[in-house]
């Protein structure tokens, strides 16, 4: 379970370790605030990760979707406005299609001195009913011992051919 210290760190670099050893070859991504700084700018610096910026969140769907028809793992980076944008491609390619898509979903100005459900931004606050409700597992990411949650997940996201969201509850530190 996530802690609510809001003192916690959150290292993007323990990130991104976890990613490349869950076999993420693609990172989809909308710039996002909450992990610009600390995940997605040494992303893009980063060789063994071929990023593809989108112009709209639902668009990493598809591109996730054939990728994974290809073999290739993908990771979609967005942030929480942008996945309940993209509730009906959710639906529809990683749901309806039973999809490896595995998100990691930046918690924009969230409080982290509670958690998402509790918080007072009501758009923070429904995205884990949301998708509890589509049945897709989640994992709130935010410090670095929660880290460990990422890399099984992924692995098990490919195994079982179904859909998983990592929760980035902070803004990563670059490190």
């Amino acid at each position: 379970m996530a802690s609510n210290d809001a003192t916690a760190a959150l290292h993007g670099s323990r990130i991104i370790a976890a990613i490349k050893d869950a076999g993420i070859d693609y990172v989809l991504s909308v710039p996002d605030i909450t992990t610009a700084g600390g995940l997605l700018a040494p992303i893009a610096e980063d060789n063994a990760l071929r990023l593809i910026r989108v112009c709209k969140e639902d668009e990493c769907l598809g591109i996730a979707m054939g990728l994974a028809m290809c073999d290739k793992r993908a990771l979609i980076l967005i942030q929480h406005t942008g996945l309940l944008d993209s509730i009906n491609a959710l639906g529809g390619v990683a749901v309806e299609f039973k999809q490896p898509i595995c998100f990691m979903v930046g918690l924009l100005e969230r409080e982290v001195d509670r958690p998402p459900r509790q918080s007072g931004r009501f758009r923070i606050r429904i995205v884990e009913p949301i998708l509890d409700v589509m049945g897709i597992p989640h994992h709130l990411v935010d410090n670095d011992a929660d880290i460990a949650v990422i890399s099984p997940g992924i692995q098990t996201a490919y195994r079982d051919n179904w859909p998983v969201a990592f929760l980035i509850g902070r803004p990563p530190v670059a490190s």
